[in-house]
């Protein structure tokens, strides 16, 4: 079978290895679509600090079951699926409390452990999460992003009746803001980009920003009036815009810190403990997190189809990130098409 092998960064290798066969407890899976993410490009650059090369990459995904190995019940060959991508010990104080998304052993496929850049890949029942049928294999593979946003917005409580902005319109950001959106929240996003602050209006999130143009605190009192907002999420990993959720939440907020920050911001830590203010981390998600994503997207109360940029073939993976890297924020969401 094919494998897309990432030697060392900005280096993509295409090469033939064994397919694997399913045990007992696996399913095999024959992968359809793999979506490329912030996290991917980061590996490739080189600036991802817990991903030794060479990796196979691939985490967010759709298949269909290709086979299943012995005492597999709740999936059958033929079905729709995508699945979480965590490795865990289950042995930890994180683990044995619940939390094994933060688990102290914790690797990811993709990252830590081989990923599914390759046509066939093996994986545990207990990580397979069905997908509808109707589920196209690109919604299948936005799965896995529409469940970092619904783990990040639980971090923050609840959404019904909240003023909540949204730092950053990329496809994080975006999905994030449909999910607290469908929470019930008011919400306002803003960018630098005009472009993805428009795929934000088609995806029904009408109330957007520029922040080239428009500063937050004009932006929420436009949107929120005098109330302001209570809630942010920083999905840009910039140390500009959490400054400017520090400067302008209102205070005793909470700020989710989504972005994944390629340098060490500094941050007005006197406003936090001034303004009494809450900063949240969060990481991944947990299964149950998939299984809401699929019921939003599936309810059409998280949309997909507007972040869809471009295809590439497997044997044009390499391709992919330099379109992205070309597109910048002119793109959205790049496919990889088995």
């Amino acid at each position: 079978m094919r494998q897309a092998t990432m030697t060392a960064p900005g280096v993509i290798e295409i090469g033939e290895a064994p397919a694997p066969s399913p045990k007992a407890g696996e399913v095999l899976l024959r992968v359809q679509r793999i979506g490329v993410c912030g996290s991917d490009v980061h590996v490739y650059h080189g600036k991802h600090p817990f991903t030794p090369y060479p990796v196979v990459q691939g985490h967010e995904f759709s298949a269909v079951v290709e086979a299943v190995g012995a005492n597999v019940a709740r999936v059958k060959v033929g079905d729709k699926v995508t699945a979480t991508p965590q490795e865990v010990c289950g042995a930890c104080r994180p683990c044995l409390r619940g939390d094994y998304h933060i688990c102290d052993a914790l690797r990811v496929r993709g990252f830590q452990a081989p990923g599914c850049a390759q046509d066939l890949f093996v994986t545990e029942e207990a990580k397979i999460v069905p997908l509808p049928a109707s589920f196209t294999f690109e919604q299948g593979a936005l799965v896995e992003p529409v469940a970092v946003g619904v783990h990040s917005v639980a971090r923050a409580g609840g959404m019904n009746g909240r003023n909540v902005a949204v730092l950053g319109a990329g496809p994080i950001g975006n999905l994030l803001a449909q999910v607290a959106q469908a929470g019930g929240a008011r919400t306002l996003v803003t960018d630098v980009s005009d472009f993805r602050l428009d795929v934000a209006r088609r995806c029904g999130l009408e109330a957007t920003s520029n922040a080239r143009t428009e500063t937050l605190a004009a932006a929420a009192s436009r949107v929120f009036g005098s109330d302001g907002f209570d809630i942010a999420f920083e999905c840009a990993g910039v140390e500009e815009t959490i400054n400017a959720a520090i400067g302008t939440i209102q205070k005793g907020g909470t700020i989710v810190l989504v972005g994944v920050y390629g340098d060490r911001p500094k941050l007005d830590i006197g406003l936090v403990q001034d303004r009494e203010l809450n900063l949240v981390g969060t990481l991944m998600y947990k299964y149950e997190d998939f299984t809401r994503a699929v019921e939003l997207m599936a309810a059409g109360r998280v949309i997909t189809a507007p972040l869809d940029s471009r295809h590439f073939a497997f044997e044009q993976y390499p391709g992919a990130y330099r379109f992205i890297d070309q597109a910048g924020d002119q793109g959205m969401k790049v496919f990889i098409d088995l």
